[in-house]
């Protein structure tokens, strides 16, 4: 059957990200960082924990922890996406990973102030499951959709993934809000139970595009397995064939500086509203519901511009927009600039990560056997831009003392990914592949 271009494809591929989205409000933006700040600050605004051990900020820890649980990703996705090539079994791969991830947040349930360091081992557990599936669904995109379609496919997926967040956290919201309704008396037990509940979204709708999606790439039979190496080996060869295409190349060292100001500020905004700001977890979620809704916009916006000015010029516009958004967290006083910022944040959050992901899909050489291999190539690019951005972010508010620095410093990334943004318009232009 041809999957290019196929509606009920198309859809149940945007059902992994509605599945997996879940796990990316719920508990990296919104319920767990509240709850996890909330426990670990004392009533005299003491914010230092013991890990094993070993004393930290409470959020720098929190930051470390995704950090070397993204640097894990980074090390085993090249290995596993080769294998997946070799094999011709990526979707197993996206199954393993998903029950992972869903089965770490289900764990969260028992995450309290005295089981610290199993709350914190969990949640980066979980972030490695929530990469390691979305690798491989990435994978797919040049597979399901044609070179002209895969900017509203990606947008697609994206929108998905909000909607089905959304609805979730609702019923997370709730709870949290209203736990008398329910006779719920453990103040813990709201959020405890909205992890739980992560889980089994999570693993319930992947099963959608479990059942769908082709098992392996249609190009497989290409593939010389002779000559497929280890996971490093491959991604050496996917280096070697970007070595050979200035654009993507150019494009790759851009989408690294400015990912590791786009994923760092989605993981610490909630964090940062928390402790910052004093928010507390009702304006926080409702806040972060308003960016996911945006964010629907943001991403269907993104791809009707790019059909009109081109990807790149829609790229450079938006991380200019980042580094405004850098700039006014440094000096933001209130909830209400909080709120009109993350209406902004929301805009171009979905905007920058469809049209990113659509822009690499269309640099891929069409009809290439190893799709996963390039598309590792990309999620070792973000995921180490991610431990980067964690790392300086965590480190500047250890060294500072204020989040605001951190936030701050994040902007000179997206500068930077912007000057090389121009970069890349500029080798386009001069090659005139669009």
């Amino acid at each position: 059957m041809e999957i290019k271009n196929n509606k009920k494809t198309i859809r149940a591929w945007a059902m992994f990200d509605w599945a997996n989205s879940a796990y990316n409000l719920v508990i990296t933006s919104t319920i767990f960082p509240a709850y996890y700040t909330a426990i670990t600050t004392t009533s005299n605004n003491n914010d230092k924990v013991f890990f094993f051990g070993f004393k930290f900020v409470n959020t720098a820890l929190s930051n470390y922890a995704l950090a070397v649980a993204y640097l894990i990703i980074a090390f085993l996705t090249p290995i596993l996406t080769a294998t997946a090539d070799y094999r011709g079994n990526k979707k197993t791969f996206m199954m393993v990973f998903t029950w992972i991830g869903a089965l770490a947040c289900a764990g969260l349930y028992f995450f309290r102030l005295e089981t610290l360091e199993l709350g914190v081992v969990l949640f980066a557990i979980a972030a490695i499951g929530y990469c390691g599936g979305i690798v491989f669904s990435n994978s797919y995109l040049p597979e399901i959709a044609t070179l002209d379609q895969q900017d509203k496919v990606s947008a697609k997926g994206f929108a998905y993934g909000y909607i089905g967040s959304v609805i979730l956290q609702i019923i997370c919201f709730v709870f949290v809000l209203m736990p008398d309704t329910f006779g719920i008396t453990d103040a813990s037990f709201p959020a405890r139970l909205s992890f739980l509940l992560v889980g089994i979204w999570w693993i319930g709708f992947s099963y959608i595009p479990f059942m769908v999606l082709p098992k392996a790439s249609p190009n497989y039979d290409k593939l010389d397995k002779k000559k497929v190496g280890s996971g490093f080996g491959e991604l050496k060869k996917v280096w070697q064939q970007v070595k050979l295409m200035p654009v993507l190349k150019s494009f790759l060292l851009a989408y690294f500086f400015y990912a590791m100001g786009v994923q760092t500020i989605m993981l610490v905004a909630a964090n940062f509203g928390e402790k910052i700001l004093h928010l507390g977890t009702s304006k926080l979620i409702a806040t972060i519901l308003i960016i996911q809704l945006v964010a629907i916009i943001g991403a269907y916006l993104m791809s009707k511009l790019s059909e009109i000015y081109g990807n790149l010029k829609v790229l450079i516009f938006v991380v200019i927009l980042w580094i405004g958004v850098c700039a006014a967290a440094y000096f933001i006083a209130n909830e209400y600039q909080f709120y009109i910022l993350a209406a902004v944040v929301g805009l171009i959050m979905g905007g920058i990560q469809s049209l990113s992901r659509s822009t690499f899909s269309k640099y891929v050489p069409e009809g290439t056997p190893d799709t996963a291999s390039f598309f590792s190539f990309y999620d070792v690019t973000e995921k180490l831009a991610i431990v980067a951005g964690l790392f300086s972010f965590g480190f500047v508010e250890e060294l500072t003392g204020n989040m605001r620095n951190s936030a701050l410093g994040l902007g000179l990334f997206f500068i930077i990914g912007l000057v090389l943004l121009f970069t890349t318009l500029k080798k386009e232009n001069q090659t005139k592949l669009f």
